[in-house]
């Protein structure tokens, strides 16, 4: 954010709006959710909340200017890269039934292309702590469109029983 380091307000704009859509999802699975998982989803939201309040307090109260930078710069780093991480579970879960039935294609497209350009403009801007983590996301989510279209041409039947019988 401008607040925490100056010149960035096409990566503050950038992660702002994706923040808005993301908390719009988020409401929108609250609304239609059942009882239980509504109640599960809204301790979620309210803890990520809390914890945001946490990282603005301390980073704004506690920390001068130079650690501010450093200690948001460090969490946002961990969190995209535990974000590009995040669908290794769903690669598993591929290469072991053989079917890209729960890996969602358009997910895994614009996952990469965001990386992707996130990359080349922190190599362009000379950025390590843009680049690095989007050029892990670049390879992991060439990693799923290969995974995608190589079990999408050779296995078309349904897995949903293999899928059943390893769950159970």
């Amino acid at each position: 954010m401008p607040i925490v380091s100056h010149g960035v307000i096409l990566v503050a704009t950038v992660n702002s709006i994706g923040a808005v859509f993301q908390l719009v999802y988020v409401i929108l699975f609250i609304v239609y959710a059942e009882k239980a998982k509504k109640v599960k989803m809204t301790g979620f939201l309210l803890a990520v909340f809390g914890v945001f309040a946490i990282i603005v307090i301390v980073s704004l109260k506690v920390l001068d200017n130079h650690m501010r930078q450093m200690f948001v710069v460090c969490l946002s780093v961990v969190s995209l890269i535990s974000m590009f991480a995040s669908p290794l579970f769903i690669i598993k879960l591929v290469v072991r039934t053989r079917s890209i039935e729960f890996m969602p294609f358009y997910l895994s497209l614009s996952t990469f292309l965001m990386s992707i350009s996130f990359f080349v403009y922190g190599v362009l801007k000379e950025d390590g702590f843009i680049f690095v983590p989007n050029g892990i996301g670049t390879l992991l989510g060439v990693a799923q469109l290969s995974l995608f279209a190589f079990y999408s041409r050779t296995c078309r039947e349904d897995r949903r029983e293999a899928l059943i019988a390893s769950y159970a």
